[in-house]
């Protein structure tokens, strides 16, 4: 799928986005990896962070996109070939999860390697913070994860403890953001929850 944009001088531009690109809900959009061809498309969407869920480095010529788009990157390092430990993914989601439920941290981008795993459990904990039917919430995992979903992920969505993040945040108000709605968000502050790894541009 692409997009097209006119343009007055170069004629019609097309746009690429990442495989499994996908919104959220308003200012929050998931993905595979992104790669140089999918820049131009990024940047329609006046991003201010992404989340990757990878423990490898971020691509010099990624990172490159970030800095000069004043982009923040937030890193949870989850382990893709093998099953990673319960307390890590936990921790891991938690700490994401914090970030992408801070409205100042939107418009944001989650991805992972193909926005399959790591991307959709992570959706499927906030959809489970937003009181989704665990139903839908399955649903929407396997449609980004097709024929390579994975029952370790769904149990994991299933079991995650959103009481605990509940009461971790206590300090959670609720703030009417603008984008031309007057739409609730959550806003918290500082909390004591792993930290990710930040990238200063």
């Amino acid at each position: 799928m692409g997009f097209i944009v006119e343009g007055e001088d170069s004629g019609d531009v097309a746009l690429e986005p990442p495989p499994n690109f996908s919104m959220v809900e308003e200012g929050i959009y998931r993905s595979s990896f992104p790669q140089p061809s999918h820049f131009a498309f990024l940047e329609t969407l006046n991003l201010r962070s992404v989340i990757y869920l990878c423990p490898e480095p971020y691509p010099e010529e990624n990172l490159e996109f970030l800095r000069s788009h004043n982009i923040r990157l937030f890193q949870f390092g989850i382990e893709g070939k093998t099953e990673p430990s319960l307390a890590t993914l936990r921790d891991a989601i938690r700490g994401a999860l914090k970030i992408l439920i801070d409205v100042r941290n939107h418009p944001i981008l989650i991805h992972c390697k193909r926005g399959k795993h790591r991307t959709g459990s992570l959706v499927g904990c906030l959809r489970k913070l937003q009181n989704w039917c665990l139903a839908s919430v399955f649903e929407e995992y396997q449609r980004f994860a097709g024929i390579k979903s994975r029952s370790a992920d769904l149990r994991f969505i299933e079991t995650f403890d959103i009481i605990y993040l509940r009461q971790c945040l206590h300090s959670i108000i609720y703030q009417y953001q603008g984008y031309g709605s007057k739409k609730r968000r959550l806003l918290y502050g500082e909390e004591s929850v792993q930290k990710p790894q930040i990238t200063s541009i």
